[in-house]
């Protein structure tokens, strides 16, 4: 996936101080970018690039969209390029509200696929569904912990080593990721061996 060079990147220091959230990791941060650099980093080697490409759902729009070629490769494109959009909102973001909300439009964009997928318009694996759902939802509840600031909101200093908004966000996104592995294996053995009906 990476073949384009992309700007010099900067250890966790000369990084912007949006980033720096966790001194713990020391290189390959991204300067900050234009909404067209954002959308060249999908291209090239950084610290956030598996970070992205989780967050990018393409193999449920690729299995989705299995027997619709004509709309599959568009809308694949169009959910890379708001995924770079997401991307240099959150990198721009200036508070941690405002980073979630810039996976706003990706949210919704699943959403639109899932509901495709719900009502017949989509295909794939019949179990799959329901693990999207189960994604999307976990990753919102920890997202949603995380800019609440739950519980150590409720209890200031009672959390400061165990059980802060932080740790509970990172739990629920492994949750989140093991459900898109649910999900999308299933899908892709599917595809491998589905043949769309002829028009």
């Amino acid at each position: 996936m990476t073949f384009l060079s992309g700007p010099r990147l900067l250890d966790w220091a000369s990084s912007p101080p949006h980033l720096q959230f966790n001194k713990f990791v020391l290189t390959g941060y991204r300067p900050a970018s234009s909404g067209s650099g954002c959308l060249r980093s999908l291209f090239y080697l950084h610290n956030e690039l598996g970070n992205i490409y989780t967050h990018g759902a393409l193999p449920i729009i690729h299995c989705t969209l299995a027997c619709r070629p004509w709309l599959r490769p568009a809308a694949l494109v169009g959910y890379t390029l708001l995924s770079g959009l997401a991307g240099w909102r959150a990198l721009t973001a200036p508070s941690t509200s405002a980073r979630l909300r810039a996976f706003g439009w990706q949210a919704g964009a699943r959403l639109l696929v899932f509901g495709a997928r719900g009502m017949g318009l989509g295909a794939g694996a019949p179990g799959s569904l329901p693990c999207y759902l189960r994604m999307d939802a976990l990753a919102l509840l920890g997202g949603l912990v995380n800019v609440a600031r739950l519980p150590e909101r409720w209890g200031p200093g009672r959390f400061d080593y165990w059980g802060n908004s932080h740790q509970i966000m990172h739990l629920l996104s492994v949750g989140s990721i093991l459900q898109l592995h649910a999900g999308v294996v299933p899908d892709l053995l599917w595809a491998a061996r589905h043949a769309c009906p002829k028009d």
